[in-house]
């Protein structure tokens, strides 16, 4: 495991290409965990990661938006998606603003 980023209120990790983020990620965060992750994802040799926000307890429009910033890196750097993981409040904000179909699409993975 290495720790990309280590705050009061948030942490993300890596892990066998997973990337982790923990804890309450709000916008005083949400710039800079998106900067870290997409430094990563750009910098990274693997072909296929995986993002886990199954440690975001709560729902913040933020958090999403540093996902989405996760997948155009992605994207952009031509590496599959493997799978996308959010607790269970982030999936209830997916929902409700209608983005869980582009957070889960099956194009995500290339």
């Amino acid at each position: 495991m290495t720790l990309l980023l280590s705050q009061s209120q948030v942490s993300l990790k890596v892990e066998q290409g997973t990337l982790y983020v923990a804890g309450d990620a709000g916008m005083a965060t949400a710039a800079e965990l998106a900067a870290v992750g997409s430094k990563w994802l750009k910098a990274t040799e693997l072909n296929a990661v995986a993002l886990d926000f199954s440690g975001v307890q709560k729902a913040s429009s933020a958090v999403v938006s540093v996902l989405f910033e996760w997948l155009r890196t992605c994207q952009a750097c031509e590496i599959t998606v493997s799978g996308v993981m959010l607790s269970a409040p982030l999936e209830r904000l997916a929902a409700l603003s209608e983005v869980e179909a582009l957070i889960h699409s099956p194009t995500l993975a290339r």
